[in-house]
């Protein structure tokens, strides 16, 4: 087993495609990459906390790889605004890669130069590649977000475009929903 956390934007958002995915045994919100302890949703939303919206993904790499759920994960968010996915705004909401070893740095960092190589993106990659000090899960009723308030607005409008988009790209990677849940 091995771990990746990553944030782009709302975790609600990245949590709902990583469940979907084959090789993921499970993904927790939470925060990381700030420096005030123990924070919570309220504190976060401030702004002032430093850390971000993220998400820890506990996967098998003998089924899915490193590489492969940074792919998932930049074409799902965009990578290219500072502080910012849609109308999320603040740096909890930043691009963010924290990595665990020097494997996943460098996995992270090539797969970013290969992005850019490529021009994926039409502006410039602002994605953060910084060492995971220490994450917080989020409060239990931010875990499975999507899987318990599917017909809510902001999941129709938010983040089933996300999965649709996961789908499209990676549906030979990708569950089923009722193996999720949902």
């Amino acid at each position: 087993m091995a771990t990746a956390t990553l944030g782009g934007g709302c975790f609600w958002c990245i949590e709902a495609v990583f469940q979907r995915l084959d090789g993921v045994n499970s993904v927790t919100s939470g925060y990381a990459g700030g420096e005030t302890p123990n924070p919570d949703y309220r504190s976060v939303c401030t702004g002032r906390t430093g850390h971000a919206e993220v998400v820890q993904v506990d996967y098998d790499p003998a089924v899915i790889d490193f590489d492969t759920l940074l792919a998932v994960f930049f074409a799902i968010h965009d990578p290219t605004t500072p502080n910012r996915q849609g109308a999320d705004v603040g740096p909890q909401y930043r691009s963010i890669v924290l990595y665990e070893d020097d494997d996943q740095r460098q996995t992270a960092d090539a797969h970013i130069q290969r992005l850019t190589t490529e021009g994926a993106f039409h502006a410039p990659i602002v994605t953060e590649i910084t060492r995971l000090e220490r994450f917080y899960p989020a409060e239990g009723y931010h875990q499975d977000y999507y899987l318990q308030n599917a017909p809510m607005p902001y999941c129709q409008m938010v983040i089933d475009p996300k999965l649709e988009k996961a789908q499209t790209l990676f549906g030979n990677r990708m569950r089923d929903q009722a193996a999720t849940g949902s």
